[in-house]
């Protein structure tokens, strides 16, 4: 018999080539996929809700798996943090219903994206963080471009090129930029169902150069429209996003947790 969990992981992306394996590289799936075989003396398979990019954090990333009944969710948190790399650490693990995937089970996905606004966000303590960019930004008219955003779209415009996929809708129900505390600068929240590859990096970049008065708010909607990045702005980059959480049925889980 075995049993299916759900780990929250929080992971500093800076030495990582990303969530998902490769053939060369750290990768955070291979990471954990190490501490399941030595705990379990076998190959397991873990999933994640998102497949992050080379530099992007998380603090919250649901991570899926299954093992052989034996094992309990808070011993199993305990030995999970005992043996991963000290950029590595789980939050909580939840039992799971018979299954349950990380990244399919899903009903949404929350990123978040820092950006530094003073002299301070060089610090060795918050660059490797934050987008370091000790520029002031126009905050209003990038709220203008992120309410632009919500609902259900095409994003096409605001994602990467690659193989071409089914569709390129995302339902978006938040996209606000808020102030960070102690006046160090804004902190763009959304919120999917799904999101396309670079997508929030690329939505950063574009309202960056808004809030910098290079571009004017109305492009928000031009580029919504178009059919490829090729007049989007640069991707942020990635130090400064990180994934905060994933979104559940109640259903799924054996023990729901609290609701915040």
């Amino acid at each position: 018999m075995s049993r299916t969990f759900l780990a929250l992981l929080h992971f500093d992306g800076g030495h990582f080539v990303g969530w998902q394996r490769q053939a060369e590289g750290r990768s955070v799936q291979s990471e954990v996929e190490r501490v399941l075989e030595r705990l379990c003396e076998r190959r397991v398979v873990a999933h994640g809700a998102g497949r992050t990019d080379a530099g992007v954090h998380a603090v919250g990333l649901g991570v899926s798996f299954t093992l052989p009944a034996r094992w309990r969710a808070d011993p199993l948190r305990r030995a999970l943090n005992s043996l991963l790399a000290k950029d590595c650490w789980v939050e909580a693990v939840h039992e799971m219903a018979p299954g349950f995937h990380a990244r399919k089970s899903a009903l949404a996905r929350r990123y978040r994206y820092d950006i530094g606004t003073d002299p301070a966000a060089f610090s060795p303590f918050r660059r490797p963080y934050e987008w370091a960019l000790d520029r002031p930004l126009d905050a209003a008219a990038m709220r203008r471009a992120a309410a632009g955003v919500l609902g259900e779209r095409d994003f096409r415009g605001f994602a990467a090129k690659s193989a071409p996929k089914p569709h390129y809708r995302c339902s978006v129900r938040v996209a606000d930029w808020r102030e960070r505390p102690e006046c160090r600068g804004l902190s763009f929240q959304i919120e999917a169902d799904r999101f396309l590859h670079h997508m929030v990096r690329f939505l950063v970049g574009t309202m960056v150069d808004i809030g910098l008065g290079r571009r004017p708010v109305e492009d928000m909607q031009t580029l919504l429209t178009s059919t490829d990045n090729a007049e989007t702005s640069p991707p942020a980059p990635p130090q400064g996003l990180y994934f905060e959480r994933a979104e559940y049925p109640a259903g799924l889980f054996t023990n729901p947790p609290d609701a915040d």
